[in-house]
């Protein structure tokens, strides 16, 4: 089979290129097809990664000696996922493998379903389509902790391949049909399917050529105009994340309905792997978690009558402890990596714990953001509400007296070294003054947030997972943000 499998990926003899170790970043260890990530290199890593979720799980009574292996859409994702199921059984484990792609929640819950030890999922997220990756999925359907990942790269370094006296066993599941089950549960699906069908509320999804296609359909079963559903490796010539760069198809699709048709529309965007959401208002206006989780968290106490704590990320607008606050709900912050929201989401009751960069997770579900069991919340808010996202978002500014507008950029950097000089600014000169305002305060619990002294921040963060500076800030206007922002990308450009 590696014959076979090297044979297709292999690179030409004049190519030369150095494979980097084996290291974890936010959300699992992402590498480039071919080079870094290989069928060699992931047949090493899920034995290991089953052993490390074996030690750390294996002592609960109902989990079976058994790892779930699940795969989205990208190129030859499938056939890394075979290669890892057939790993894994010569290690000894017994492994469900799908029986086709599914959002990466899909294969968490299933995880947490059928008492494994964890999942194994073959996705690079919203990563460019050169890349796959691994995400490794602990015994409670949720992204492991940091401590788990180190311990898997360790063992990487010193133990040699994983094979067992007695083989396990390969069985095959669908993926779909129980989660959607499940997740209907969760909402109103009746009410929800009911406007739909009357012609009162159209949903557009921007599924981005990614393994969130065909979810809404099933889920709702009922009218939903569905974009980018097709396969595609190169993923239209983008990376499959929801920001506004990607999304031109949507928003001149719901700004023609609006103009032709009549009732509220919302337009949903998933990234590659089904597990980050943003939305389009009726207007074709972009709308990220930062103003979802407002509204989610207004819908979740007040019409849904739930509660427990509110988790956001140190990038998370200052919006949300405010409405947090309307409704009684204590919150909590926390670096950015839905990993350490779902470490709170153990150890506490939380009603909802988001990020940024469009990740959600609920107390209703598993402790995994899960961009469906969100689009339906999104859209039971809008169906029992009556009302436009940014309608239901403008009433809960006005109702804290927080107006605030928010935006991020990501800058691509040349190389390591210059992420290492960036770092060195940072800590030897630290920033007293950004686009002419003093700084207030600098946090660095990830990253470097700059409070600026009209309330506006500012933070400065290196991608865990790409080369890539990111650079997030929120203030009163978008003028004031643009221009932040600006002067962020000249100061990171003069090294």
């Amino acid at each position: 089979m590696f014959e076979r499998f090297s044979t297709i990926v292999a690179h030409p003899s004049s190519v030369s290129f150095s494979v980097r170790p084996i290291r974890f970043g936010t959300d699992g260890w992402r590498g480039t097809i071919a080079a870094d990530f290989t069928f060699e290199r992931v047949a090493r890593v899920a034995p290991i990664a089953a052993r490390v979720l074996e030690q750390t799980y294996g002592d609960e009574a109902r989990l079976k000696k058994s790892v779930v292996v699940g795969y989205d859409r990208r190129f030859m994702a499938e056939d890394f996922a075979q290669v890892a199921a057939e790993s894994l059984v010569a290690a000894g484990y017994d492994v469900l493998l799908a029986q086709t792609y599914a959002s990466t929640p899909a294969f968490s819950w299933a995880a947490h379903r059928y008492g494994a030890l964890g999942a194994i999922v073959m996705t690079a997220s919203h990563n460019p389509p050169q890349y796959l990756g691994v995400k490794v999925k602990g015994a409670f359907g949720g992204s492991v902790s940091p401590e788990v990942t180190q311990q898997i790269e360790a063992m990487l370094e010193s133990e040699d391949s994983l094979v067992a006296a007695s083989p396990g066993r390969l069985d095959s599941f669908d993926p779909w049909t129980e989660f959607c089950a499940n997740l209907r549960t969760k909402v109103d699906i009746d009410g929800i399917r009911e406007v739909l069908e009357s012609g009162r509320l159209t949903v557009f999804a921007d599924v981005m050529h990614g393994a969130a296609s065909g979810g809404l359909p099933k889920l709702l079963e009922a009218p939903v105009r569905e974009l980018n559903g097709d396969r595609d490796p190169l993923f239209g010539g983008s990376s499959p994340e929801p920001l506004p760069r990607n999304l031109t198809g949507l928003f001149e699709q719901i700004k023609t309905h609006r103009r032709e048709a009549q009732g509220l529309s919302v337009g949903l965007v998933f990234d590659g792997d089904g597990d980050r959401i943003a939305a389009v208002d009726g207007d074709g206006n972009f709308l990220s978690s930062q103003t979802l989780i407002p509204i989610l968290i207004e819908h979740l106490a007040k019409r849904k009558a739930l509660s427990g704590e509110i988790v956001k990320t140190v990038s998370g607008s200052d919006l949300i402890p405010r409405v947090a606050a309307l409704y009684d709900l204590p919150v909590y912050e926390t670096p950015i990596g839905f990993k350490y929201i779902a470490d709170r989401m153990l150890s506490a009751d939380v009603l909802l714990g988001g990020e940024e960069s469009g990740g959600i997770g609920y107390n209703t579900h598993i402790p995994e953001r899960d961009a469906l069991l969100s689009a339906l919340y999104v859209l039971e808010a809008v169906v029992q509400s009556g009302k436009d996202l940014s309608t239901l978002y403008r009433e809960l500014q006005e109702k804290t007296g927080f107006l605030s507008e928010y935006d991020r950029i990501d800058l691509p950097l040349a190389s390591m070294d210059v992420r290492s000089k960036l770092v060195d600014r940072l800590e030897s000169q630290p920033l007293t003054e950004i686009a002419g305002k003093a700084v207030t305060n600098c946090q660095t619990t990830d990253g470097y947030k700059f409070r600026l002294e009209d309330g506006s921040w500012l933070l400065v963060r290196f991608s865990g997972t790409e080369p890539v500076l990111r650079l997030y800030c929120e203030a009163a206007d978008l003028q004031q943000v643009r221009s932040t922002l600006e002067w962020a990308k000249s100061w990171a450009k003069e090294e």
